[in-house]
């Protein structure tokens, strides 16, 4: 329910996982303009907020809102549209697509970013109304390897399967690939224990925000100056793509001098002497060979790591990784080398210690579980279960025999779109692939090539711009729903605004293109969030995922009590066991795998890996490692925040981080134009100097479209495992653009006027109406 003017409603930050608890104040009847926004006390960010977090509400009231359907016209350009119009050409086009091709032929790409019950939603329609097998979504690139990694290991996938605020007591904090003072700040705080005990160990090629904070003055090299003083932490910068060396180097030291905890490996572990036997090759000097991190530093944070375990009655480590080394054809394998060190020290499954995986979407947690994943079914169940396919089709009405089997990766669909016996039409729902896809040259031709595409958003992005269908959509502070945070914990969106114009919920778009499909009388798609979500909490119950026990009004009841939401799994008492408000009720579940692991005998499962390298990595004409990553002010693609001035102001254009010394002997001087050139294509942006990067190496922030879209250069290779693409790095050859003209920050963000602009040729489709 909209809440009344002049009223304050608790919610949540509408960015990244952390899922900052926020207030949202609906301005009075007689004042126009956004929810007047303030942090909350909630036990993620303790009061704190980013300044994207700051400045969310400016996107509700964008100057190029989407506010009506859009559909493109004979002349090549968008124009308005009724609803009805819209949703009977795309009706109409899926239907008749699917009768000449088969149900194959349409396609389903989602995102992070969407509520649990819009996730959900997307992947019922997919799947029983379309029949096609053909979904997957941006999560594939975000948290696809730790969870190939964890599944592996424990037998479920939770990003952290403990409260972040855990970490804040530990001694010691390992966090690989991960920038979180930029890309999280209010979860900085809780490296503060960390910190003090001088336990802080960074990995990462370049000295960011985060590797600052070990107050580390190491070089690239990975040795520290003679006149160093003691550090509150210590940076590792590894050549990129040799994470996983330091990892299997870190582990041959803990058990080459004895420090594992062997009781816990005997009790509780599964593989241990495989993963000995292939880490005895491993050791220092062999790493430091190829990661260029000194034997010295591996043995240092290797004790220091031990020092801080239960084991060896220190204060507690958590080993955290992110996307800086999952993101990679290796990534799996580097997340099962974290977690290998993870249980050599005795850390999963105690309280105080452990690994996690850092969830960077605002939904990835929830947005995998239910549904969007191209082998999954609501609850984390896998598709090609027959039991799994039994208990949802019961839920949904339908006969287990008409599910589809699973689909393919982001990636391989995005390749096969548009070619012969692919799919020939993309219905796109909270991504923007034309900026955020790898090897983003040929997602954008993949795209042109297709029947129909159509795109639900609410600002016109690169990808909208694209569409043949533009649905505009709500937004975070426009509608209720569930998210999870990147600790399983699950919370609720509340509207404290009506959106603009004629923007509806994706949960009234599948709905209305359900009827008009011809979806029969049992396979409902109800609209009311609340009710969405008692049915995705049914068809999770017993699975990994299991809402069961959850439904808003606990959820509204629990926050209401002063509560900080509830933690899955949380299945539902037995039945006749309580009324809904009894003590009976499960209270969640905070810390997983303190008894055992969620696999059949209980006991995490150690796996041998080894270190390969990147798929492109350097070599005559193409000599520097390109890595990518976000800035504090920008988000994604940029489709939000580029859209809200202060941040604008702050980080107008794309930017190219590079050694003076790489500066200097490739002619490029510090605020001058740089080219980046891969076997992909080529991009161009701002040279900035700087020592925070190795010397071999160059940063780019990947926010931008146009010229400045890194993603136009980076690898769309994958993980065999995973198949997440290698975002993170990359082989590129550097070379200055001689009397650049200046790129205007304008051109990265089209508005309303150049909806009608077609990006590149392609050819004119009959679809006015």
């Amino acid at each position: 329910m909209l809440a009344s003017p002049g009223t304050t409603v608790d919610s949540h930050c509408p960015y990244c996982a952390l899922q900052c608890g926020m207030s949202l104040t609906r301005p009075r009847a007689d004042v126009a303009g956004a929810p007047e926004v303030q942090p909350r006390d909630f036990p993620t960010n303790r009061g704190g907020l980013c300044q994207k977090g700051w400045t969310s509400a400016a996107v509700l009231g964008a100057s190029d809102r989407l506010v009506t359907p859009l559909v493109r016209a004979e002349s090549g350009e968008l124009g308005p549209v009724s609803w009805d119009v819209a949703l009977d050409l795309v009706a109409s086009r899926l239907a008749a697509l699917a009768a000449e091709h088969g149900p194959g032929s349409v396609a389903v790409f989602g995102g992070g970013g969407l509520t649990n019950e819009k996730a959900y939603a997307l992947g019922k329609f997919t799947r029983t109304v379309l029949r096609t097998p053909n979904i997957d979504y941006n999560g594939r690139f975000c948290m696809a390897s730790a969870a190939a990694g964890m599944n592996r290991s424990f037998g479920v996938d939770r990003g952290l399967p403990f409260p972040l605020s855990d970490v804040g007591g530990a001694q010691a904090v390992l966090l690989l690939g991960s920038n979180l003072a930029e890309t999280m700040p209010p979860a900085v705080q809780h490296l503060a224990g960390a910190r003090a005990a001088g336990g802080l160990v960074v990995v990462d090629p370049r000295r960011s925000a985060t590797a600052r904070l070990t107050g580390d003055p190491s070089t690239g090299s990975g040795q520290r100056p003679a006149s160093a003083q003691p550090a509150e932490g210590v940076h590792l910068a590894p050549v990129p793509g040799t994470d996983l060396a330091v990892l299997l180097g870190l582990l041959h030291v803990v058990l080459a001098e004895g420090l594992a905890d062997r009781e816990y490996l005997e009790e509780r572990t599964t593989g241990f002497d495989d993963v000995a036997r292939s880490v005895a090759a491993w050791w220092p000097e062999r790493v430091e060979s190829v990661s260029g991190v000194a034997a010295g530093e591996l043995r240092r944070v290797a004790r220091l790591l031990a020092a801080a375990a239960p084991v060896h009655g220190g204060g507690g480590v958590y080993v955290l990784t992110g996307r800086g080394v999952e993101q990679s054809t290796q990534g799996t394998a580097t997340v099962t080398a974290s977690i290998n060190l993870a249980l050599a020290l005795g850390l999963p499954g105690r309280i105080g210690s452990g690994y996690g995986a850092i969830t960077g979407q605002g939904n990835g947690q929830g947005g995998r579980e239910h549904g969007q994943k191209a082998d999954q079914l609501p609850g984390y169940r896998k598709i090609d279960d027959p039991a799994a396919r039994e208990h949802v089709a019961a839920v949904w009405g339908v006969d287990p025999e008409t599910l589809p089997g699973p689909g393919v990766p982001a990636v391989q669909l995005l390749r096969s779109l548009g070619t012969p016996g692919g799919p020939r039409a993309l219905l796109v729902h909270g991504s923007n692939l034309v900026v955020s896809a790898p090897n983003a040259s040929s997602v954008i031709e993949r795209l042109k090539s297709l029947d129909l595409l159509v795109v639900c958003d609410f600002v016109p992005s690169e990808t909208a711009l694209l569409a043949d269908v533009v649905l505009p959509v709500t937004q975070w502070a426009e509608e209720e729903g569930t998210m999870t945070s990147l600790e399983g914990r699950v919370i609720r969106r509340r509207a404290v605004v009506a959106p603009p114009g004629e923007a509806r919920s994706e949960l009234w778009i599948l709905a209305e293109l359900a009827r008009r499909l011809g979806a029969p009388e049992p396979l409902a798609f109800p609209t009311d969030p609340a009710v969405v979500f008692d049915e995705l909490a049914r068809a999770s119950a017993g699975g990994p995922a299991d809402y069961s026990g959850l439904s808003h009004a606990r959820l509204d009841a629990d926050e209401a009590s002063g509560g900080p939401g509830l933690f899955w799994p949380v299945p539902a008492a037995p039945s006749g066991a309580a009324d809904p408000g009894a003590s009976a009720q499960h209270p969640g579940t905070p810390r997983m795998f303190l008894d055992r692991f969620a696999t059949p005998d209980g006991r995490a499962r150690m796996v041998a890996v080894d270190h390969v390298g990147p798929s492109d990595d350097v070599r005559p004409g193409a000599p520097i490692y390109l890595v990518t990553g976000r800035v504090l002010q920008h988000y994604q693609s940029g489709a939000q925040t580029h859209r809200v001035a202060e941040l604008e102001r702050l980080v107008a254009e794309p930017y190219v981080e590079l050694h003076p010394v790489l500066g200097s002997r490739i002619g490029v001087p510090d605020g001058g134009r740089v080219r980046l050139t891969s076997a992909r294509g080529r991009v161009e942006a701002t040279a900035r100097w700087t020592d925070a990067v190795r010397p071999d190496t160059v940063f780019m922030p990947f926010h931008w479209s146009g010229t400045g879209s890194v993603n136009q250069v980076t690898t769309d290779a994958t993980d065999p495992i995973s198949g997440m693409p290698e975002f993170k790095v990359c082989a590129v050859d550097l070379t200055p653009v001689p009397d650049a003209p200046e790129v205007r920050p304008a051109e990265t963000t089209p508005g309303l006027d150049q909806l009608g602009q077609r990006h590149g040729a392609r050819r004119t489709k009959e679809l006015s109406t």
